[in-house]
């Protein structure tokens, strides 16, 4: 008899990418596999691939900011609490793995109900609102960060990493060369805002072209509906809204990476050893999580940090020459921070619920 587990998570790519990873390897111990997301998340779109039955429930979010959805949301988020409830029941999963984001909520509330273990997963170094509303109905908390053990409930936390997809550990240089239609062997800048695009370094990343172009191939993933569209035929740049299939290829030609500063996706530099130049969301338009995940990537020797309030082609151009030219030295840091293990102490994880 196969074990069932239900994947939950969505509004962002980072809300998704760990259960990427996770998937694999869930389908190698033969559980059966089921996602529950929303309606319009990217995760949607993201799981497609995997051929695993995917389930839409009505989601809202809890802003901070006034907005009229601030007072519709909560039926939502009801509604999607019953919604849930229901496929759980038709489901009858022995377990389930959130990643968090606000369609997670209803479903961990609604496991909670029916007597489901749950296991949450935080990226960040502070816990996001999201898991925060779901704390109390976890088993087990899996973190990435030892500072976050402080953070969270002592009788339930973990520090495991992040799973990161295999697939990206077999890169290929010369296809990601090919797919982007880089003839010379110039060193490639990668430069990504994350899966909805950072508005600041994609008009910062242009206006440097001219000083960049001279010495870097540049590979740009602006996000949707963010193209530069005077720019489509630039000898040397390349845009794209989102990559999916060929981003291990990206990341394997990469010399530098220009980046939001997401728990996921710094994760992945570490594990690739990408030296990178970093620009964590505002603390005006966020939680501030991105800026704390920098510092604490600055300060063990991994990457250079800009502040989003700082950002100007100047200071941006500056960083990626001194974080190429000092490679070596990023590359030696992150090897030794043996950052790995992150899907098999999980999935341990997993089966030790399933099994107490």
């Amino acid at each position: 008899m196969s074990k069932k587990i239900v994947l939950t998570g969505g509004g962002t790519a980072g809300h998704v990418t760990p259960n990427m990873a996770l998937i694999p390897a869930l389908k190698e111990e033969e559980y059966e596999i089921s996602y529950i997301g929303s309606h319009t998340g990217i995760e949607k779109k993201l799981i497609a691939d995997f051929h695993i039955p995917y389930y839409s429930i009505s989601t809202g979010k809890l802003r901070r900011y006034f907005d009229p959805k601030n007072f519709s949301d909560p039926f939502r988020v009801m509604k999607g609490f019953f919604e849930a409830r229901q496929l759980l029941k038709k489901i009858k999963p022995d377990v389930i793995f959130s990643k968090g984001g606000f369609v997670s909520v209803p479903v961990i509330r609604a496991a909670s109900t029916l007597g489901i273990p749950c296991i949450l997963h935080e990226s960040d170094m502070t816990p996001g609102l999201a898991n925060k509303l779901s704390f109390s109905s976890a088993k087990t908390i899996c973190c990435n960060f030892p500072e976050t053990l402080e953070l969270l409930p002592s009788n339930k936390a973990v520090l495991t990493g992040t799973p990161i997809r295999k697939e990206l550990l077999r890169g290929s240089r010369e296809i990601g060369k090919k797919f982007c239609g880089f003839k010379d062997d110039k060193p490639v800048i990668m430069v990504t805002g994350g899966s909805l695009g950072a508005q600041s370094i994609n008009e910062t990343i242009r206006y440097a072209l001219p000083r960049l172009l001279p010495y870097f191939n540049i590979v740009h993933l602006c996000g949707k509906e963010k193209m530069d569209n005077l720019k489509l035929n630039m000898e040397g740049y390349k845009q794209f809204e989102y990559v999916k299939n060929e981003m291990k290829d990206i990341f394997a030609m990469a010399d530098v990476v220009v980046s939001r500063a997401g728990a996921n996706a710094i994760c992945e530099l570490a594990a690739l050893r990408k030296p990178n130049v970093l620009i964590p969301l505002s603390a005006k338009s966020s939680r501030g999580d991105q800026i704390i995940n920098a510092k604490s990537f600055e300060k063990q020797g991994f990457s250079i940090v800009i502040d989003n309030e700082e950002l100007d082609e100047d200071i941006l151009v500056e960083s990626i020459f001194d974080v190429y030219e000092h490679r070596d030295k990023y590359i030696a840091k992150m090897q030794e921070s043996k950052q790995s293990g992150a899907t098999e102490t999980i999935l341990k994880i997993i089966d030790e619920a399933i099994n107490s």
